[in-house]
């Protein structure tokens, strides 16, 4: 449930989403791809008004998504998913899209693994191919749902650095995340909500040092 809740992003800015379990986060970016239809409330995307626009839409007009749980196409190979999501979900003419991906591919060190089945992918792969999926609708914002969880120090490590150089193209983010280190070396401004309402915001480690967040979301008691 999000109540009342009002968020802005900039142009090329990383936004950070954080919250305990049921604060709403799933909830924010399903109202935002147009999952979930509001009961008050708008939605802009680059001053446009999609609110009443169906998701595939707003995929084209530049909103990605990436999943929490990657659910590639098992029977594809990794640049067949990659072709499925250029062709359905960005406005790329059909000779454009086979190089495309390929640029994709480079970009997410998945070009050894173009002709694998993305059934046989490790989990690093596939979180590499989920956003793989979601840069090749070649979007203008990218929301990221937890694509570090589930993995290993050196594995979130290099998923940052990937994060990273994509927001270095341009890309403005916004990214939920539980791993709050990565989240910290990508954003340049926190959001952290509670029961669906925006509990505080501001930069990073101001939030983080916050005694509502430090017992809210750290569960430290604060006298």
């Amino acid at each position: 449930m999000i109540d009342s809740l009002s968020l802005d992003l900039a142009a090329g800015e990383a936004l950070g989403v954080l919250g305990p379990n049921g604060a709403g986060k799933s909830t924010l970016f399903n109202l935002i791809t147009g999952d979930l239809a509001p009961s008050s409330g708008r939605v802009f995307l680059g001053g446009r008004d999609v609110t009443d626009l169906p998701a595939h839409t707003r995929c084209r007009l530049g909103l990605g998504r990436s999943y929490q749980i990657p659910h590639p196409f098992g029977g594809m190979t990794v640049f067949e998913n990659l072709l499925v999501a250029a062709t359905f979900g960005s406005s790329r003419r059909e000779g454009a899209r086979h190089d495309h991906c390929i640029a994709v591919l480079e970009h997410t060190g998945l070009l050894s693994k173009a002709n694998v089945m993305a059934a046989r992918l490790t989990l690093l792969e596939r979180k590499r191919l989920e956003l793989g999926r979601a840069l090749a609708t070649s979007p203008k914002v990218l929301l990221l749902d937890e694509i570090a969880g589930g993995l290993t120090e050196s594995e979130c490590h290099a998923l940052v650095a990937l994060i990273s150089a994509i927001h270095a193209t341009g890309v403005s983010i916004v990214w939920i995340e539980h791993v709050v280190h990565s989240l910290l070396a990508v954003v340049s401004r926190l959001v952290v909500l509670n029961f669906g309402r925006k509990l505080i915001e501001g930069p990073p480690r101001q939030v983080m040092e916050d005694p509502m967040v430090q017992e809210v979301y750290l569960g430290i008691e604060v006298a």
